[in-house]
């Protein structure tokens, strides 16, 4: 589904967290400045699964700093200060999906790779599964499309076409395909 209302949410400057190779924090810097300058940092991603077995995934807005017009999991962002990864899953899925449902610990991943327009991702992610079944209703200033996709189909897309992905989501499916598999074979 393509969105076309816009929205005036930015937070380019929200505080991020600093953390170290074992996610203790380290401090706080604006989320630009972060992701400039590619210090490792603490973020959120979050799955979410249908009881049919396919998993929602979104296109990112062309606008957004980085990565715009890729497909991606159904939400990636980064907790508050203060804030728990698990809680900040929750309130981002709600913001960016308009999708409310419990959240649950899938795996914790660290990556760092190079994003568009000359950004740096260096991320300690706090990976979260849920179950959804309901309406979607997005923040266009996140997404600019989103479907239910059956898993086996996505895992064959981001085979033959990686460079429709973000650089995340194919790391995800790179590092912790089982993990993912097991949770969506649960539905």
């Amino acid at each position: 589904m393509t969105l076309n209302v816009q929205s005036t949410v930015s937070n380019d400057n929200d505080p991020i967290v600093l953390v170290d190779a074992r996610d203790i924090p380290q401090g706080v810097a604006p989320k630009i400045e972060v992701h400039r300058r590619g210090l490792r940092h603490r973020a959120l991603s979050v799955l979410v699964r249908d009881p049919a077995g396919n998993m929602l995934v979104h296109r990112r807005n062309a606008a957004k700093y980085h990565s715009g017009g890729l497909w991606t999991n159904a939400c990636c962002s980064h907790p508050r200060p203060d804030e728990r990864p698990a809680d900040a899953a929750r309130r981002r899925l709600a913001e960016e999906m308009g999708v409310r449902c419990e959240v649950k610990p899938l795996f914790t991943a660290h990556y760092r790779a190079a994003v568009s327009n000359g950004y740096i991702e260096d991320e300690v992610v706090h990976a979260f599964g849920g179950t959804y079944e309901g309406p979607v209703a997005p923040d266009p200033a996140e997404v600019s499309e989103w479907k239910w996709i059956p898993f086996a189909v996505l895992a064959e897309d981001m085979t033959h076409r990686p460079e429709f992905y973000t650089v995340w989501f194919r790391h995800y499916f790179r590092e912790h395909y089982d993990a993912i598999a097991a949770w969506m074979e649960k539905g």
